[in-house]
């Protein structure tokens, strides 16, 4: 899987962040809100014909989640 984005979904101080090359950042209360954005988003970007990987990060930011979505 080489040519594919990686999505993260990391703690910042007082809430989460989903961020991918190419794009701004977006700021979220819950991680849990930030993981659901990070999957519509992978999504999304699979249906346009990019493989994607989206990374879990917990607040001591230790990789808790990996998910791949492979192009449509």
């Amino acid at each position: 899987m080489s040519d594919h984005r990686i999505i993260w979904v990391s703690p910042l101080a007082d809430g989460w962040s989903v961020s991918c090359i190419g794009l701004e950042p977006l700021i979220f209360r819950s991680g849990g809100r930030a993981e659901a954005q990070a999957r519509r988003l992978a999504l999304a970007l699979a249906k346009l014909g990019r493989a994607v990987q989206v990374r879990i990060q917990d607040r001591a930011r230790n990789l808790v989640g990996t998910l791949l979505y492979p192009a449509i």
